[in-house]
């Protein structure tokens, strides 16, 4: 493994001069979060995903801080995925400015519709609460984008398949290629006349269970590359969902209710997928279930849309909505109703790190309870609420408040949509050629290091780990 003084590097504040091709790291640098890359090409400034930071507070505060670079002066933004922490900073950037195109798969165009208009939502929803209950440090709280700003965004939007090239001008070319992570995920590939680089995304596993596997990635000069689970494999349980099942018949034994946060991208879907098999197979009882979130149910319809682009061919909607006792709650009054239930019943909720929406309501009634159950389903980040709770927190602020943890929490670790150590490097390893770097984002600390070592004694390649605002020179060796 090297750090980027092994490279030809230049201060966070200096600008490229115009002969070159230079990126610029935003965001997803010693977190799991915030991804953004600027590649300035030219006079061209092409950035790569907008996420908005979570988790930690020492994150989450630079989606407060102006831009670093002007947003006036982006001409595309290209986006590989519609998770939050890869699209859920675009607003700001057109409030501040930028005036371009925003390219994505259709997929990731609709699922982004929902994501978004969801987030500008609770900005708002979040403001109002933290102005009425006073425990904002601000005495004038305001969102950070607003459902307007989001419309406007979304105008923005135009669509591109995948594997189909995109000329950008100048001679710049992009390429969405299928990554298996989530509905209209994609690596992205650019080239320029003197060099190329891929932009790994998100990657999936190699055999999802909803959607078709991804794509071999082309050759790249330079790599961008995740690193989420880079320390550790995937659990391949002798029966699966074990955990999940067992935890559902201990609670329904004891008459409580089994809470599973779950991202509404792609997440939701998944869970109600296993939950239908558990049902058919009798390994748990058929008991209601309830799904309350509105984007997770908005989500299946663009499941549906989009089955026969995105799905596997043995996987149809039906698998995921095969529940005999499933209420879908899609108002907020439908969501309070399911307060009142005295009966077993599972509620699926986002968000899945449980860091806002509907499932904060259900998690201040169901953590202080010893006959209820939160199971995790996916990945929870340093400062996330989610990532307390696994961690054997007594207690979670929520709203102001802090709520004892006597429920039981289980972690099923079998929903990962995220590729693990092993199969990121069978994904590096499908390059026809070496690289001349590869750069490590997006993983915490520990992740990133661990995998930069593999890649280094396992393929031999050169690594990189970019610090946050850093600028490196993507020129071959003369």
């Amino acid at each position: 493994m090297c750090d980027l003084r092994h490279t030809r590097r230049m201060g966070g504040d200096q600008e490229p001069s115009s002969q070159n091709m230079t990126l610029r790291f935003f965001g997803a640098t010693h977190t799991v979060t915030g991804s953004k890359y600027l590649l300035s090409i030219g006079k061209r400034r092409i950035l790569v995903d907008a996420g908005i930071f979570q988790g930690d507070k020492q994150w989450r505060r630079r989606n407060w801080d102006p831009f670093p670079h002007p947003p006036n002066d982006i001409t595309d933004i290209l986006i590989t995925h519609a998770h939050m922490d890869h699209v859920g900073y675009l607003p700001v950037l057109v409030k501040a400015g930028f005036s371009g195109t925003i390219w994505a798969t259709p997929g990731t165009i609709r699922l982004s519709e929902i994501v978004l208009r969801d987030a500008g939502y609770l900005q708002v929803m979040e403001t109002r609460a933290a102005q009425r209950g006073g425990y904002s440090k601000h005495s004038d709280p305001k969102p950070l984008y607003t459902p307007a700003d989001v419309e406007v965004t979304l105008g923005m939007f135009r669509s591109v398949d995948y594997g189909s090239p995109l000329e950008l001008g100048d001679g710049i070319v992009a390429t969405w290629i299928r990554a298996g992570h989530i509905l209209g995920s994609a690596s992205i590939h650019v080239q320029t006349p003197g060099s190329s680089v891929l932009f790994s995304g998100d990657l999936g596993r190699p055999h999802p269970p909803v959607l078709k596997q991804r794509s071999k990635p082309p050759a790249a000069d330079w790599i961008v590359m995740e690193s989420t689970y880079g320390d550790r494999e995937h659990i391949e349980p002798d029966i699966s969902h074990q955990t999940m099942a067992a935890a559902i018949c201990g609670t329904v034994e004891r008459g409580g209710h089994i809470l599973i946060p779950a991202f509404a991208i792609d997440r939701t879907e998944a869970v109600l997928a296993v939950i239908t098999e558990l049902i058919r197979s009798k390994r748990i009882p058929s008991i209601p279930v309830f799904v309350d979130s509105p984007m997770g149910l908005n989500a299946l319809d663009v499941y549906r849309d989009l089955s026969l682009e995105e799905l596997k061919e043995d996987i149809t909607v039906d698998d995921f909505l095969g529940i005999p006792q499933l209420t879908e709650a899609r108002t907020a009054d439908d969501s309070k109703r399911i307060n009142t239930f005295r009966h077993s019943c599972i509620i699926v909720s986002s968000s899945g790190m449980l860091e806002g929406g509907r499932v904060l309501h259900h998690l201040e009634r169901i953590l202080p309870g010893t006959e209820h159950c939160i199971i995790i389903t996916g990945y929870q980040a340093h400062g996330t609420r989610g990532r307390a709770l696994i961690d054997g927190a007594r207690n979670l602020k929520i709203r102001g408040r802090y709520i004892p943890v006597r429920a039981q929490v289980v972690q099923d670790r079998e929903f990962s949509a995220h590729a693990d150590a092993s199969e990121l490097i069978d994904w590096l390893s499908e390059f026809s050629r070496q690289p001349q770097t590869v750069f490590l984002t997006h993983g915490e600390d520990r992740a990133r290091d661990v995998f930069a070592q593999r890649v280094t004694t396992e393929l031999g390649w050169n690594v990189a780990v970019p610090n946050y605002n850093e600028i490196v020179l993507l020129t071959r060796p003369s």
